[in-house]
């Protein structure tokens, strides 16, 4: 259903140019919560599977009315975080791009630290919460990215860099 749902966006975004993919920026302003993921390709080939349900509590939370914008990715127990990576994203409204780098980590709600330019991408491979993608684009000076299908006032869909897609619910605050 959701690479349906990519296609059928894809189209529409050809057909209706940068307003399409405007619309997702303006509405991901906010708190989402992961409720699935794919996987990257990678995992996807290891457990021979493509849905998997994200039983633990991650949110990412963007901030479309700083300048620049801002994300921060976070996993909970409950409303405690174990983790926070924080730092910069910037949208691009022709490809419904988002490109990301984390600079700030918190463990254990302690104070943040600041990281090196490629620190978060091996963070996340080691521990699963990231593509391996996102190490080797660091080493590039890429940044890890999620192409955006769509985000409403409820639901959110993209396909990260590893090549997984995600379906997120807004969080009501």
């Amino acid at each position: 259903a959701l690479e349906s749902l990519e296609k059928l966006m894809r189209q529409k975004r050809k057909e209706e140019g940068t307003d399409v993919a405007q619309d997702v920026l303006n509405n991901l302003n906010g708190s989402w919560r992961l409720i699935f993921t794919t996987g990257t390709k990678k995992t996807q080939d290891r457990f021979q599977t493509k849905i998997n349900y994200f039983p633990i509590k991650a949110v990412q939370s963007f901030d479309t009315s700083s300048t620049p914008f801002k994300i921060e990715n976070g996993i909970y127990v409950g409303d405690f975080a174990l983790l926070k990576f924080g730092g910069e994203f910037e949208f691009d409204l022709k490809k419904s791009k988002l490109e990301f780098n984390f600079d700030q980590i918190a463990i254990l709600q302690l104070p943040t630290i600041n990281l090196k330019k490629d620190d978060a991408a091996k963070i996340g491979a080691s521990t699963g919460l990231g593509s391996e993608s996102n190490v080797k684009n660091a080493q590039k000076d890429k940044k890890a990215f999620f192409n955006w299908i769509s985000a409403d006032q409820d639901i959110a869909t993209a396909r990260g860099g590893g090549g997984g897609l995600a379906l997120w619910q807004k969080v009501v605050e």
